[in-house]
């Protein structure tokens, strides 16, 4: 019989005919080779008086320092030594036994959550992906969820999300002015992703990342709440990006007191995501990732606010926005590590306005492959003759998907000016046109966009030595009038962008319809 009671876990009772034992504070769980307790041991009399108590620390374990105890028990409490050290010996067993099964629950809590889906939620998710125009029912549902506007970038988001699946994932950076809501968006469509396949980070210590499990990362989503909380480890985060891999060496002694070098290595691929409102200062970073600029316009805060009433005033559909949830989750758990080939990729070219096109070329060939990913309940199965690897291959209509979503991503990338810059020179042009001006001065400017002069100091610096703005007239003591130079430079970019893309998927459909594969195109 267990006669160990552990419902208080401060203070655990052990009681037989001669003896009541009480260990005091409960057991450690993170050292098993050893079980040191702290012992309260007395006499059980008839008439139930307490005589004396015995208060002692002692490693159960350790023979020498159990032998002390029983010999002072002896003494103390007038026991045999007999009784005694047969209390001890059984009170070990059902301590160790108790310890056993504690360490046993802790590492079953600390096991990441998987949900096993069901046949009918299986079947519904494989239905789903399996439906014609998945990318546009995806979006509609993506918007049921609540996420409010943002048509473009919630989509792009969640297939860079959904890209962590794959052996070359996508990363992503939202960018835009304080309050704008970037972190809701990245919160909001990460809720789509299954919790175990993402990890959300508020702030990271310098070597945070060399002590995950060494497969601990592996296909997770990477959630970065401010890229300012996380300076310290943009650097091995980077190399997480590129080389799916970290390694640090450090220094260990072990219990010997021997000093040696050992390796901690964490594996990715990860999919990372983070939010700043400062596009310069993580470049490095920024080159590595989609840049998501968020939508300030005024149509945008109206969806917003609109939405914020109807929370307010409990209109909203919650049912819905947990079932649209749960659905496309349920989606990304049905989804499986797949071969994608495209075919077509060596047909695909990009514009060469676009900077830094070594990195630009492979995020687009990447996202393409994505969407195919993303299909694949749609497409037939493939096996290589040689290894008998099972792959998909990339269609005709996953290509122009890509190039309707990546049009912007492209043109941000093709553009002189960051995206702050870009979005204050565009509502200069608005402001200028809608007023039929030719010039204006930083005063007024300043009075008619609400905007902070030292921001606009350093964005009018950027438009002077990009020649898309120039002084007209003025001096400095008086102050200066400033024209712009030209109107349609963004228009331009974009145009030539969606012609490029356009005629090389006109190309290429040309092509198969007189050739009748790509197999064929090659010859």
């Amino acid at each position: 019989m267990n006669n160990l009671d552990t419902s208080n876990p401060n203070n655990y009772s052990y009681v037989t005919k001669d003896i009541e034992v009480h260990v005091l504070g409960g057991l450690q769980l993170n050292k098993l080779e050893s079980l040191r307790v702290t012992l309260s041991v007395e006499k059980i009399t008839k008439t139930k008086a307490v005589l004396n108590i015995l208060r002692q620390s002692i490693d159960l374990y350790n023979d020498s320092q159990c032998e002390k105890l029983v010999r002072k028990c002896a003494e103390r409490l007038e026991i045999g030594t007999s009784v005694i050290r047969k209390t001890l010996q059984e009170l070990t067993k059902a301590l160790e036994n108790y310890r056993f099964l504690l360490t046993t629950q802790q590492s079953e809590l600390q096991k990441p959550f998987s949900k096993t889906l069901t046949t009918s939620e299986e079947k519904e998710a494989i239905k789903f992906l399996k439906s014609k125009n998945l990318l546009e029912k995806t979006n509609d549902l993506i918007g049921k969820s609540g996420v409010i506007g943002e048509d473009t970038n919630r989509l792009l988001m969640y297939l860079i999300f959904t890209s962590r699946k794959t052996n070359n994932p996508l990363h992503c950076i939202s960018l835009g002015s304080s309050g704008v809501g970037k972190t809701h968006l990245q919160s909001k469509v990460s809720e789509l992703i299954p919790e175990e396949d993402k990890i959300e980070i508020t702030v990271l210590s310098a070597n945070a990342f060399y002590y995950f499990n060494r497969t601990e990362l592996q296909h997770k989503l990477i959630l970065i709440e401010d890229l300012d909380g996380a300076e310290s480890v943009l650097y091995p985060l980077r190399e997480l990006q590129s080389k799916k891999r970290i390694t640090k060496t450090v220094v260990h002694k072990d219990r010997k007191g021997t000093t040696k070098t050992i390796h901690l290595t964490v594996e990715g691929p990860v999919s990372v995501a983070g939010c700043t409102t400062q596009e310069s200062i993580y470049e490095d970073n920024s080159n590595r990732s989609f840049l998501l600029y968020i939508d300030e316009s005024e149509e945008q805060d109206i969806k917003i606010m609109k939405h914020q009433r109807l929370i307010s005033a409990g209109k909203l559909n919650e049912e819905e926005q947990c079932q649209s949830r749960l659905s496309l989750q349920n989606c990304q758990r049905v989804l499986k590590p797949i071969k994608v080939i495209n075919r077509y990729a060596e047909f695909l070219e990009l514009p060469q306005s676009v900077f830094k096109p070594r990195r630009t070329n492979s995020h687009y060939l990447q996202f393409i492959e994505v969407i195919t990913f993303y299909k694949q309940w749609q497409r037939h199965r493939h096996y290589n003759e040689e290894t008998g690897e099972e792959y998909i291959e990339t269609e005709i209509e996953d290509i122009q998907e890509a190039n309707e979503l990546i049009n912007e991503v492209l043109l941000r990338k093709s553009d002189l000016l960051n995206g702050a810059c870009r979005n204050f020179f565009e509502l200069l042009k608005k402001y200028l046109q809608k007023e039929d001006k030719s010039t204006f001065t930083n005063a007024e400017i300043r009075r008619v966009l609400r905007i902070n002069p030292s921001n606009q100091k350093r964005y009018m610096i950027q438009l002077q030595l990009a020649n898309l703005v120039r002084k007209a007239k003025g001096d400095k003591r008086k102050g200066y009038q400033y024209e712009v130079v030209t109107y349609d430079d963004y228009k331009a970019t974009n145009q030539h962008i969606q012609e490029l893309l356009q005629s090389t998927l006109q190309s290429l459909e040309v092509q198969v319809v007189h050739n009748g594969s790509i197999s064929k195109m090659d010859e």
